[in-house]
Formats: structure tokens, sequence, C-alpha cells
């Protein structure tokens, strides 16, 4: 009898949206999990783009919904088609799943808060246990006298009574809706929870649906001892172009809406591929939208000089790319991180340098370089040999230099020395391979070395380091290596 209520009532459900396909088993390849997936023909596609529908509303508040649901009205009218009018049973649960930042919560949150339908809205996040799932559900719906009926450690059939017990006295005059965010933690919770909230409709005897919203599919809740089925529905990512209307949208006010979007088309040309969660990529693009405009407000450059423009913000936008998701620091703290980076007009110039992505043992070869280039042969026992025996002091303090080594500028020194103290610098046992040597000649190339003084194929080949004492700090802190420990100009 029980199962023939179902039918039908499943059968009234589906009369009510003729222009939505129900996907059986048989369809299971082309639509992902079992069960009622919706999904659409072309001509509901077509139907459901051009606007929403729902039967009541105003067209002003249908065109306001519109304009707060960018990029979902196919989404939000499949929505509308499921809850139907506001005095009919709608189905019974829904489960609507996609990644995260799709639009999920919004597109219902907003759906029920501009059509003025009661709903109880539960992160499951906060509800660390039922009970106080159950309290918030019952205050939202039905305020706080009813959340007071609850026992001190609820059961889902303690929840039922009190919500039987309440909806007696307060009637459905219209579908109640329970939307319960990161659904997924409901499984971690008593057994019997998921099952009684699929089929609450059933047990409390009133109008009422459970929206479940999560980030995975429904085939990772099923639980073994079976279930009543939700209906489906899924919310694919944001497009490249969904995404730049979207972020287009915050547009700020001092600028022209064509200037941002520009900015918005630069910022997804670079984060696309590797970030597409619209918050993250809505707090890049506040981030980094002074830097965007430092030119005009220099008057260096025209809001059309989009060139100039990006040029002056790659590099920024390649440095926030490598902590994308992370936060490693708040907006104030890189915001303060930009205006240090102006004042150091040293390290400024030094950026594009900086940025070379040079191979693991080839900075360890850079390295080596530098310190035979300012470093006197006598010294390299005393920095690089453990047991190097004693050494007078009179013959290693700087006082008897004259000069610095680094104002007299970079001394050639042959290749075994090189090597040498690169086999002494490095972390690990390197081989002397020809991977070591064609990386030397890589730095040669890159006009990092300067080779000098083989005209005779016999002699020992010489080399001058070609950086300066910046650049190759910055190349020590790559690989944790603290190189002013071995540069005799700083003992």
């Amino acid at each position: 009898m029980e199962l023939r209520t179902t039918n039908i009532c499943m059968k009234n459900f589906k009369s009510r949206l003729p222009d939505v396909t129900f996907y059986s088993r048989e369809s299971e390849a082309a639509c992902g999990p079992r069960g009622s997936v919706v999904g659409f023909s072309g001509s509901v596609s077509e139907k459901m783009l051009s606007g929403l529908h729902y039967p009541g509303c105003p067209e002003a508040r249908l065109r306001s919904l519109r304009e707060k649901l960018p990029c979902r009205e196919v989404q939000a009218g499949t929505l509308l088609a499921i809850m139907g009018e506001p005095e009919q049973y709608c189905y019974p649960s829904i489960f609507i799943y996609g990644h995260r930042a799709t639009g999920k919560s919004h597109v219902i949150l907003t759906l029920l808060k501009e059509l003025e339908l009661p709903h109880a809205a539960v992160s499951c996040v906060e509800c660390v246990s039922a009970g106080l799932l159950f309290e918030q559900t019952l205050l939202a719906l039905f305020g706080a006298d009813s959340a007071a009926l609850l026992p001190r450690l609820p059961s889902l059939s303690d929840f039922v009574r009190v919500y039987r017990q309440v909806c007696a006295q307060q009637p459905a005059k219209q579908t109640r809706y329970i939307v319960l965010e990161r659904a997924e933690l409901l499984r971690d919770m008593e057994a019997n929870l998921l099952p009684g909230l699929l089929r609450l409709q059933e047990l409390v005897d009133d109008n009422v649906a459970v929206i479940l919203l999560s980030e995975i599919v429904w085939d990772k809740f099923r639980p073994n001892t079976g279930c009543f089925e939700p209906l489906l529905l899924h919310f694919p990512d944001y497009t490249k172009a969904e995404l730049l209307q979207i972020l287009s949208l915050d547009s700020n006010p001092s600028y022209t809406p064509e200037l941002y979007s520009s900015y918005i088309n630069i910022l997804l040309g670079v984060f696309y591929s590797v970030c597409r969660d619209l918050r993250e990529l809505r707090h890049l693009a506040a981030l980094n939208f002074s830097k965007f405009c430092e030119p005009l407000e220099k008057g260096e450059a025209k809001e059309g000089n989009t060139h100039k423009l990006w040029r002056n913000i790659e590099p920024h936008l390649k440095r926030a790319m490598q902590t994308v998701y992370l936060r490693e620091v708040s907006s104030v703290q890189w915001g303060q991180q930009q205006m240090d980076e102006k004042e150091a007009t040293a390290l400024r110039g030094l950026s594009a340098l900086a940025h070379v992505e040079l191979p693991y043992y080839s900075k360890f070869l850079l390295i080596a370089a530098y310190l035979a280039s300012y470093n006197p042969a006598r010294t390299d026992r005393r920095f690089f040999v453990k047991h190097h025996g004693k050494m007078k002091k009179t013959s290693f303090l700087k006082k008897h230099e004259k000069t610095s080594n680094h104002l007299l500028g970079p001394k050639p020194f042959p290749l075994d020395r090189l090597l040498a103290i690169f086999y002494s610098v490095v972390d690990s046992r390197v081989a002397p391979t020809a991977s070591v040597f064609s990386q030397i000649s890589s730095l040669v190339t890159l006009q990092l070395l300067t080779q000098v003084g083989h005209d005779d194929q016999l002699d020992t080949p010489k080399y001058k380091c070609a950086v300066s004492l910046d650049f190759i700090l910055a190349i020590s802190r790559t690989v944790s290596f603290d190189i002013v420990r071995y540069l005799y100009d700083f003992i």
C-alpha cells in the first residue's frame, strides 16, 4: 500500500513537469548516479533560458531573480518547476550536488527568500549533533516555543513527534522547505538520520521537502540498507565565459565597466587553468585590481592601453598564483607587501632575473661560482673543509686586506675549483656526470657566468661570475643556503 501511494505521488509530481525528462537506470552511464536525475530536452533548455516562471509570482520579482542568479537560470528554472505551486505537495527530498562555489546554496536560498517561502536553512558544519540540527529546524519553521518541546538529547523519533504536534496546531498552507548545507556530514551521525530525513514528508504527514546540498555524488551517500531515493540535480562548474560575466558585475565605480571586464579577462587567462573557484577568483580580483590601475593613476597609460597594463600586473599575478587557496597572509598584509616592494627599488631591478627558473643543481653551481669569484683561493680550505687544522688568525683576518673583494669585482677561477666548491656546498652526493657540465654551459649561455682565457684547448677553462650580490642572495634563499656565512668579505 505504501509503495503504491509513493508511485501515485510520483506520477502526480511528474504531471506537473511536462517538459522535464526523468532518466531511468538504463541511462545511468549518461547521467551519473542512479535515481531520478533531472535532465533537459533541447526545447526545455531554450524555454528555461528565456526566463524564470513561477505561478502567481509578479514579473518584476522574477526579473529581480534573474539579475541575482546570473548564469544559473537553467538550474533555477528546474527548481521552480520541481517546487510547483506553493499549496501543492513537492517531491519529498531533493539532492543538489556540484563542486565548491557553483551556486548551490546561493540559488536555492535566493529562490526561497525572494518568493517568501517558509524554510529552514541549516549548516551541518555548525550542527555537531543531530539534536542541534532538530532544534535549529524547528526554531526556523515554528519558533522558539516548538524547539523548547524537544528533550535534552532528542532522537529522530522525538523530532518527528514534536514536528507532528506543532504541525497540528500550525497546519501548512504551503510547502515548507528544510535546506541542509554540507549534507555529507550527515553520514557521520546516527545511521537512521539520513534515511529518515529523505522520507520526512511521509513520517510527519506534512507538506515538507528536504533539500540536501553537497559537493559529492549521491553514490557516496546511499546506505547499504537502502533508502528513499531523492531527486538528483547537478550544478556544473562555471565556464570561463560565465566566470567573466559574473566577476565583471563587481566593477569598480571609479573606472569604466569595460576596463574592469578586460582586467577580469586577463585574470582568468592566468588563473583559469589552476583555479575555477568563484570565491577564490573574486578574492584574487579584488586583491590585485589596485596594482592593475597603478599606471592609470600615475598617468603612464590610458584605459585602452591594455598591453602596458598587462606588463605591470603580470609579475604580481604570477606571484599570487603560487599561493592560490593557501591564504598565507591576509589581504591587508598582502597590500603591505606590495607597498614594501615599491620601496625596494634595488630588488625590483633584479625581478626579471630573480624569476629565472633554474634547475636545482644549476642554482648551487651559480652559488659555487660566486664564492669562487669573490673568495681568495687560500680561504677555500677554511670554508669548505671540516678538519682544516689550525690556521693562524693573523693570516685570516680581514684587516690585512687593503680592499674588499666585492669592490674589486669578480676574479676568474678554474673549472676544477668551481666543481670542488660545488660538491662541498650541495646537500647531496652528486656524481660528476655530463649533466653537471651541460648546466655550466647553460649558465654561460644565460650570461650568468662568463668564460675567460680559453684560447688554448690544453688549458683548463676559467670562468667569472656575472651576477650581483642581491641576485645571488635571492637564489640562495630558494635553496635555503646561507651564502653570507661563506663569503670572506662578511666574516
